[in-house]
């Protein structure tokens, strides 16, 4: 036995189970027809029952179609059954407004977890190797993947589509240039990809750009060495599971533990909820218990004192378009608008360096703002001019800058100026044009709290 297949044997019986059906994701491409090849020659020691699954992308038309004749043909000289479906991933992509990669991986996932579960199979094995993972730590990076992203694709894991069906990847340790060089040595037959070596894609770009470079420049090893980190990265990424499990366990307050601990509860609950998950969604509810969050459409998240994440289903935040005039003249006034508790006075300028300054406190040129003004919230298309900031911007820029939960972004109150300008939103700077100035007169001084 070659040392590839003896590699290739020893990862697959550890990963799959003796007497086990199993579903082959077979795309036609080397890695993938060597993989049918091992898992074959494997079958009657191990007594696997093989079934092989295709998916037709129609992304290459002809090419497409020449594939998916491969795989059929393939299938049937080694005595397997074969599922051959088609999609068109291009409608599919724009229908879920997701790109043409995540949307073929999407329907790969639901197709071959679709066929398994119609046939009893637990097992779908995969052909991703060993440079498929040093590509995909570099492509989580730039994405800004946290250790469980970085440590890559797990030998066993569960479908993304599935959680009942296993995913096996039994060529993870051994690389492309192996798996080529066996498939020549064995003559076995496979189609080139020509999307492969499209460069405008970035996993490609990472493939014949990026790697070549640090090989050639900084470390002849890189590969190895991401793999060693990657190693690194998963079991430490399960101790800091089989912990957070624990904490919770022991009823620990959740703001008493650390908050790599307080960032795996939070993510295991979203999973569990089956909530898209990233970073930012885990820090606003991390930061703070019962503070609403919106994590996908029609749905709000609240985290209670021991982590644990409660969905409210609802409408995704929209605008509203409630607002009150307000007149500014006269006695010092006060009013209350969607929850926040408004008060001001007009004051001599000359006053204004003895007034006290204190939290929720600010001050304008009574002048510029005008004697009417308007309350309403944050509307579509909104621009405002922080102070010390040479031009006005976007709110909504600004909002996704300083991290706003996009919930608490529509309960936000703006006032608007006589001259139809935002002068004050809750929680930000104030306005640059309606500063004071060595000319002002008259000082407004505007006081808010939110009840």
């Amino acid at each position: 036995m070659s040392d590839f297949l003896e590699s290739f044997e020893e990862t697959a019986q550890a990963l799959i189970p003796r007497g086990m059906q199993i579903l082959a994701a077979v795309s036609g491409g080397v890695d993938s027809m060597v993989m049918l090849h091992g898992l074959h020659r494997l079958s009657k020691k191990f007594a696997w029952k093989i079934t092989v699954g295709h998916l037709n992308h129609q992304l290459r038309g002809r090419s497409s179609d020449a594939d998916q004749r491969l795989v059929k043909c393939s299938a049937r000289n080694l005595g397997a059954e074969v599922v051959v479906e088609r999609a068109d991933v291009r409608r599919l992509a724009a229908e879920r407004k997701v790109s043409i990669e995540m949307a073929a991986r999407e329907v790969r996932h639901e197709f071959l977890a679709r066929t398994a579960r119609q046939r009893r199979i637990r097992f779908v094995v995969l052909a991703h190797h060993a440079d498929d993972q040093v590509e995909l730590f570099f492509l989580r990076i730039f994405r800004g993947a946290g250790p469980d992203g970085l440590s890559g694709m797990k030998p066993l894991a569960a479908s993304p589509a599935d959680p009942g069906i296993k995913l096996a990847r039994p060529m993870l340790g051994l690389s492309r240039e192996a798996i080529r060089a066996f498939a020549e040595g064995n003559k076995i037959a496979f189609r080139e990809d020509a999307s492969n070596e499209a460069v405008d894609v970035l996993r490609n770009r990472i493939r014949y750009k990026l790697l070549p470079v640090l090989e050639s420049e900084y470390q002849p090893e890189v590969r190895a060495i991401v793999g060693r980190v990657m190693d690194i990265l998963r079991t430490e990424s399960e101790f800091l599971d089989q912990l957070a499990r624990t904490e919770r366990e022991r009823r620990t307050t959740f703001d008493a533990l650390h908050p790599a601990l307080q960032r795996r509860i939070l993510k295991a609950e979203l999973i569990k909820a089956g909530v898209p998950i990233d970073y930012g969604q885990i820090e606003r509810l991390r930061r703070a218990e019962g503070k609403a969050s919106a994590v996908a459409p029609g749905k709000i998240a609240r985290r209670d004192a021991r982590g644990t994440v409660f969905l409210d289903v609802g409408e995704w935040p929209k605008f509203s378009i409630k607002s009150a005039e307000v007149e500014l003249s006269g006695k010092p006034k006060s009013t209350d608008f969607e929850g926040v508790h408004l008060s001001w006075r007009l004051v001599n300028a000359a006053r204004r360096l003895r007034i006290p300054t204190a939290p929720g406190m600010e001050r304008f040129d009574a002048d510029e703002v005008g004697e009417r003004i308007i309350l309403r919230h944050w509307q579509e298309g909104d621009t405002f001019q922080p102070i010390g900031m040479p031009q006005a911007v976007k709110l909504q820029d600004l909002f996704t800058n300083l991290k706003v939960p996009r919930v608490e972004r529509h309960q936000r109150v703006v006032a608007v100026a006589a001259d139809g300008k935002i002068f004050w939103v809750e929680g930000l700077r104030i306005a640059e044009p309606f500063k004071l100035r060595k000319k002002t007169r008259r000082v407004l001084e505007w006081k808010w709290h939110r009840a």
